[in-house]
């Protein structure tokens, strides 16, 4: 008797769990669900599910096998990073404090529940706030 492959190659498992890219795109876009499932579940009142899309951006992969990391980094009061480059593009999202982010000749400052795309080009980071600023950054690199 021939085994069969519960998982055929092209089924929604398969391509999710073997394509990097789409696989890091879905927890990026189910990870605030799952915590608006969790207020709304917390509180009875509430009316129902609020979705809110943060941030829609196309990205062209340089490659079909893509790295995808998702990162927490914590800023002191005054911390000021060095020049610096990503592996990779992708959404930053402000967890805590204030944030002096300098791109591409370009200086926007980010506070609480804010979403920007950082491009992976030459950049600095300076936190603004009084207190500590924490960042997520949702990379996407080529796999090496």
């Amino acid at each position: 008797m021939k085994p069969q492959n519960p998982e055929p190659k092209g089924s929604l498992l398969a391509n999710f769990i073997y394509n990097p890219a789409r696989s890091f795109i879905t927890v990026a876009l189910l990870l605030p669900l799952f915590v608006v499932v969790e207020a709304v579940s917390a509180d009875d009142a509430k009316p129902g599910l609020i979705r809110t899309t943060l941030m829609e951006n196309t990205v062209e992969l340089p490659s079909k096998s893509i790295n995808s990391k998702v990162i927490r980094v914590t800023f002191p009061p005054a911390f000021k990073t060095p020049w610096h480059t990503h592996e990779g593009p992708g959404p930053r999202y402000v967890v805590k404090g204030k944030l002096k982010v300098t791109e591409d000749g370009k200086v926007n400052t980010y506070s609480v529940g804010e979403v920007f795309w950082e491009s992976g080009k030459l950049m600095a980071v300076e936190n603004v706030g009084a207190e500590t600023a924490e960042l997520i950054i949702f990379e996407l690199a080529p796999s090496n």
